[in-house]
């Protein structure tokens, strides 16, 4: 995977809004309707030939379709198996078009004439009907139905690989990423051993995505590359465009922005092509957040405002919401603080209930950074406010899913182990009875195999306990500077919290901020960005207590905990670590390292990370709005703190 690069954007401590997480929600249909390849192959070569035609130009296909449903329909009696599987390729095209309602109905149409479970053109149309339905309840009525026809096909058999890629593709979409990984990867396995390539092609289309979300970008990457091969050698233009726009997704949550523009540039190139503008948009969207996160501002003004005209033509809300806040972002950056105010206002009308959850904390968090610009900081605290309660509870939601599909993917790998040792014990069970009947010196033999293969079993799952721990240790690592990452340091801020409430000892949280961190990246490059980030963890590091823990926060960002330390001790502590990090060189270039930072101590009551958090993000902004390269603690600290802590700080 890509090293973590730091993000040298024009609003250097707004966290990079999660538009991987919601633009996919938004895309769930076309992604899904986006297949690559046909799982099931129909039985009738006229058939057969319109869906080599129907994965290159679906709307091609879909007037040959019309034309050979009127000619099968006039025959004298009309063969309801060949009609029905011409329906079947109709509501397939209509799929990869987003016509769900068409591909429904002409699904529905053909199951009537080919009624059979174990039918091939009838496991093609409940197949096709079951990835076209999106509403909850009839996903839930679509997945019991795929697995009761599953269980009347041998196992392992095509059918059987493509119903269960079918149904991890549902549980996807219910939001069940846990059990949708163990279903595909699974399928993915037992289409290996099959002939025909399409079905694993399909499963690796499917499961990708579900490999991005659980954080394997290796494995996410390869899969979809699996994809993009196959879409080239059979010119499948429109699959091959979402598969373009999906890697330079992927791309971008490893921090690759340059390589993420590349790919989804050559999305948008196909969109083109094929006069998707919808398809367009979202490339320009997507687009634009990169450019924001390489600060390129200009640039990003342009993309942002091409998506926003594509959408506002096809009224999409959730998209336009998501453009509009961007182009916020921008005016930002460009010193239009009174702009961005207006539109995030305006975006957040009504109190966020018209805004999809993930969206939330990004546009509360861009609003505070404008009404702080604009020096009211009541608004900027209310909206920080927000932003730290909304951010906390995805995160949580986020973490939850994710040990979930980590589960699953454990579950996954050790039932790919017991069917591997069990088919293996029952081979060597064979070959002794054999040797038997032959020779008994063969027991030896097979004996000793059996020790090698029992050996052989320990080392994987020794090997597979350690590669387990690295994941963990992976999961709570910043992969640039080796500091717990924001997960990490949110865990050890509340276990903290909580021992300080419980002891009555003080604790201090400061969140810490390399000063003109931008201006650094734009002048030095983004290799000496990435060194300063690793030098002062590792200065910082230093100068802070084995009982302290720092940990990367975002960006430049950084969060200090320093347990049983008072006011005053820990403005010594940050001032020491402030003149420390005076020391790092830059060459020849002509600029000084230095941080800001805000400190703010728990006091005598029960405080939530929130709370300590928003009023050492209060005192961050007091001292960068005060001329950076300055410690600042929180007001409310500084009245709860004992007297001869009040003394001490004044006489600093």
């Amino acid at each position: 995977m890509t090293p973590a690069n730091n993000t040298g954007g024009p609003a250097p401590r707004t966290p990079r809004l999660p538009a991987l997480a919601v633009l996919l929600t938004v895309m769930l249909a076309f992604f899904a309707n986006a297949a690559r390849a046909d799982c099931l192959e129909s039985p009738y070569p006229d058939v057969r030939s319109l869906e080599a035609l129907g994965v290159q130009d679906p709307k091609k296909a879909l007037e040959a379709i019309t034309t050979a449903l009127a000619a099968a329909q006039k025959s004298a009696p009309a063969d309801k198996g060949h009609v029905a599987a011409l329906y079947a390729l109709a509501a397939r095209s209509y799929s990869l078009l987003e016509l769900d309602a068409d591909a429904r109905a002409a699904a529905s149409t053909g199951l009537q004439l080919a009624p059979e479970s174990t039918d091939l053109t009838h496991l093609a149309l409940q197949i096709a009907h079951a990835e076209n339905i999106y509403e909850p309840a009839g996903i839930d009525s679509a997945i019991t139905g795929i697995e009761k026809t599953r269980n009347l096909q041998a196992h392992g058999s095509r059918a059987d690989v493509c119903l269960q890629i079918t149904l991890g593709r549902l549980q996807y979409r219910r939001g069940r990423a846990d059990l949708a990984l163990l279903t595909l990867t699974q399928a993915y396995q037992a289409s290996l051993s099959l002939a025909a390539a399409e079905p694993r092609v399909e499963a690796a289309s499917a499961l990708s995505p579900v490999m991005r979300v659980v954080g394997d970008f290796a494995q996410a990457l390869a899969l979809n590359q699996e994809s993009i091969d196959w879409e080239l050698q059979h010119h499948a233009t429109l699959s091959l465009s979402v598969a373009r726009y999906l890697r330079g997704q992927i791309l971008s949550e490893m921090h690759d922005y340059k390589a993420a523009i590349e790919q989804i540039g050559q999305a948008r190139k196909l969109s083109v092509e094929l006069a998707d503008e919808q398809g367009i948009g979202f490339a320009d969207l997507a687009t634009c957040e990169d450019r924001l996160s390489l600060g390129e501002i200009g640039a990003a003004r342009d993309d942002c405002e091409s998506a926003l005209r594509i959408f506002s033509a096809s009224h999409s809300a959730d998209v336009i919401r998501e453009a509009q806040t961007l182009l916020a972002r921008v005016d930002l950056a460009e010193g239009h603080a009174d702009r961005a105010l207006a539109t995030l206002t305006d975006v957040l009308s009504k109190g966020g209930a018209d805004v999809q959850p993930r969206q939330l904390p990004g546009m509360y968090h861009v609003r505070a950074q404008a009404n702080a610009a604009l020096h009211k900081y009541g608004d900027a605290y209310r909206d920080l406010d927000e932003y730290l309660k909304r951010y906390v509870a995805n995160v949580d939601a986020e973490r939850a899913k994710q040990v979930a599909a980590l589960r699953a993917r454990f579950e996954t790998d050790r039932e790919i182990e017991r069917n591997d040792s069990l088919q293996h014990q029952l081979e060597l069970a064979r070959e002794r009875a054999e040797r038997q009947r032959v020779q008994l010196r063969w027991v030896v033999v097979a004996t000793t195999a059996s020790g090698i293969v029992i050996a052989l079993l320990t080392y994987l799952l020794i090997a597979h306990l350690r590669y387990r721990k690295q994941l963990v240790l992976l999961a709570t690592r910043d992969s640039l500077t080796g500091l717990p990452n924001r997960g990490r340091m949110a865990a050890v801020a509340t276990e903290a919290l909580e021992t300080a409430f419980a002891t009555q000892e003080p604790l201090s949280v400061a969140l810490i901020d390399l000063d003109h961190f931008k201006a650094l990246n734009d002048l030095c490059g983004h290799a000496t960005g990435d060194r300063v980030l690793k030098e002062f963890a590792t200065l910082a590091t230093a100068s802070i207590r084995t009982t302290d823990t720092l940990g990367r926060w975002g960006g430049e960002e950084f969060l200090l905990v320093l347990p049983n330390t008072t006011l005053d001790t820990a403005v010594e502590m940050l001032d020491f670590i402030r003149r420390t990090v005076a020391q790092i060189e830059l060459g020849r270039w002509d600029m000084r390292v230095s941080i800001s930072a805000g400190l703010a101590t728990s006091g005598q009551g029960a405080f939530s990370l929130d709370e300590i958090l928003a009023r050492a993000d209060v005192a961050l902004y007091k001292a960068k709005n005060s001329g950076r390269n300055l410690v600042c603690y929180a007001e409310e600290s500084f009245q709860s703190a004992s007297t001869g802590v009040r003394r001490a700080l004044r006489q600093r």
